[in-house]
């Protein structure tokens, strides 16, 4: 819908839009795959299986730790065939392999580090319905209020100010720079692992200390 509904009416200068349009695709997904962690857990909370997990011999980060790790494979999977759809839609990485691997490292650290942010979210609200629209609520303004879909300087002022802060822009450029070219990709990387080590810092915790009161 993006690419050939949207992209003739949005400039990019000299990148064309699906090659802009695409970083921004990729780390979206990634964000959208993150939230099944939340969802997953309040559905094992309220099917019984968390109490069975607790009944083992185990460590109690062991459920959040597997079930995160799970996720983060299937979005491997996800982000592989979202990755050869844009290629089918005209998506045209220019960089070199290691920099596209440096990428889609990124952007499974930063799906990774939104599972546990997600982990808590569900842990905290308990309820598989309430889950899937509290992590809507605070998804959709990081996304859409980013690099994205549309370079920031097209924005207002405040919700440029927003945006350009934002650890999504941050990980969109990076992973933008570090495919397609143009800005160095080497500033918005180190400031998006800055934000990931920083959420990971917060949130794991949270979430842990959730789920042992849940």
């Amino acid at each position: 819908m993006f690419r050939y509904v949207f992209g003739g009416a949005i400039d990019t200068g000299p990148v064309s839009y699906v090659n802009f349009l695409m970083p921004g695709i990729i780390v979206q997904t990634a964000i959208f795959g993150a939230l099944v962690t939340g969802l997953g857990l309040t559905e094992d909370l309220r099917a019984g299986v968390v109490d069975r997990l607790r009944s083992l011999p185990m460590a109690r980060s062991a459920v959040l730790v597997g079930r995160t790790a799970a996720d983060l494979v299937m979005n491997v999977f996800t982000l592989i065939i979202m990755t050869a759809v844009g290629l089918l839609v005209g998506f045209r990485p220019s960089q070199p392999a290691w920099q596209l691997a440096a990428a889609f490292l990124l952007v499974l650290g930063f799906s990774y580090v939104f599972s546990w942010i997600s982990a808590w979210v569900g842990l905290s609200v308990r309820n598989p319905e309430t889950a899937q629209s509290a992590g809507f609520i605070w998804v959709f303004p990081l996304t859409f209020a980013s690099s994205a879909f549309v370079p920031t300087a097209t924005m207002p002022g405040p919700v440029r100010a927003f945006a350009e802060v934002n650890p999504v822009t941050l990980v969109v450029d990076a992973v933008r720079g570090l495919t397609v070219g143009g800005p160095s990709p080497a500033a918005p990387a180190l400031q998006s692992l800055a934000w990931l080590a920083a959420l990971m810092v917060v949130f794991v915790p949270l979430a842990v200390r959730a789920f042992r009161r849940a």
